[in-house]
This record gives structure tokens, sequence and C-alpha cells, in this order.
């Protein structure tokens, strides 16, 4: 098989000396903005060594510095987390979905409501991207699949091998919720399918107990039948 594509693995928030930088990130989630002369007090190190760290943040997109004007004085920048940086706080969004999943399971009035919104899902998601794949070849829209899985926290690669090209997720952000629901798993299948507009096959499972979700993607398309 050959690789395929550059699609890559979602990229670590911290590289080295990692402990600071969350730490960074951590006042400035729960005190909001501050500049490198607070961070410095609180953290008991020089503002250069700050101002290292804080341009490692930035760099990384985790957070963005506003110069504010004060009554005395120069202005200074003050620094606040991005919308990216609220991926490296705990979430618990898996526990909520399979808590309100499983009080519809046991409705009697809800029966098929669960599948119901998993197919809704599914909808909005073909809706929200296949405008993506408009006007390209098929290993084109592979590329923007993964480009799509990527920023969703799938981790994928892409392979290219005979008849068929090869895409593999090493994270499944729902796992917990496709462990349950069979449904999930269907559906993430069944919008490939109509986004690459080709046959589709899953032939590993993360929710299965397998160590990635492989889908092998036949290169004659439905657009040739």
């Amino acid at each position: 098989m050959e690789p395929f594509g550059d699609a890559l693995p979602l990229k670590t928030p911290f590289r080295q000396e990692g402990g600071t930088r969350q730490t960074i990130l951590m006042l400035l989630k729960t005190r909001a903005h501050m500049n490198a002369g607070d961070l410095a007090r609180e953290l008991n190190i020089t503002e250069m060594g700050v101002r290292r760290h804080l341009s490692a943040l930035e760099r990384d997109g985790l957070i963005r510095p506003t110069l504010v004007r004060q009554s005395v004085g120069r202005p200074t920048l003050r620094y606040s987390l991005t919308e990216e940086a609220e991926h490296v706080f705990p979430k618990t969004y898996s526990s909520l979905a399979l808590d309100l999943l499983e009080e519809l399971e046991g409705d009697p009035d809800a029966e098929g409501l669960i599948a119901r919104m998993f197919e809704g899902r599914k909808r909005k998601l073909l809706e929200r991207h296949a405008g993506r794949m408009g006007g390209k070849d098929l290993a084109a829209r592979v590329r923007e699949l993964a480009d799509i899985q990527n920023d969703g926290g799938y981790m994928v690669s892409m392979e290219s091998g005979g008849d068929e090209l090869i895409l593999h997720e090493y994270n499944c952000p729902i796992a917990q919720v496709a462990a349950r629901y069979e449904q999930a798993c269907q559906c993430e299948l069944a919008l490939f399918r109509e986004l690459l507009a080709a046959d589709v096959e899953r032939t590993e499972c993360l929710a299965k107990g397998g160590m990635k979700c492989t889908y092998r993607i036949a290169r004659m398309t439905r657009e040739s039948d």
C-alpha cells in the first residue's frame, strides 16, 4: 500500500514544557484576561519566560492577545483563550449523550426515535459538507472527507492500493455512544457513501474492539455506472 494524501493526525496542543503552558491555560480559563506580568507573578517565573510560553500558545492557536489601553501608563497586551483552547479542557459530552439516549430507550412512547435522531444527524452532516465535494474526482473527495474527519478529531490517514482507496480513523470522538448504539456507525458509513458517491466498506471498527476504523473505497464510483 502507498500513502495517499496529506491528511495528518490532530496536532497535540502541548510540546515540551507542557506543564507550564497548561497552567497558563488554566489561569486564563479561571481568571479571564491576564497580561504577562500577572502570569509571571502567579507562576513565579520571569516575564521573559512567560512571553516565550505565550508565543508558543498563540502559535498553536490556543490564546489571543488584545491591546488594552490604561488610564495611566502604556497600553498592555492581555491574553484570553480562543475557541480552539476549549478542546484542551475535559468534556463529558459522551456521558451526557448516553444519559439522554438511555432515557429515550426506556420510554415506550419514543419507539424508533433514537434511529430517527441518528438519521437526522447524518442528514445534517450531509447538507453541511456536500458542497465541498462538488466538481472533484474521487481521490479529491476522499482527501476532502479526511480533512472533514480530522477537523472532527478522528485522526485520519489514507492509503492508495490497486483498485481502492483506504481511509483509517485512529480516534472516534463518539466511541462510547457508538459502542452502545450501532446506529451511529451505520449512519457514518451511509454518510461516507453519499458524500463520496462511491462504494464504501468498513472492515474494522473501534467501537467493536478494533484498533481503528478502516474504510475501503472502490475506485469505480457510482458516477461511472
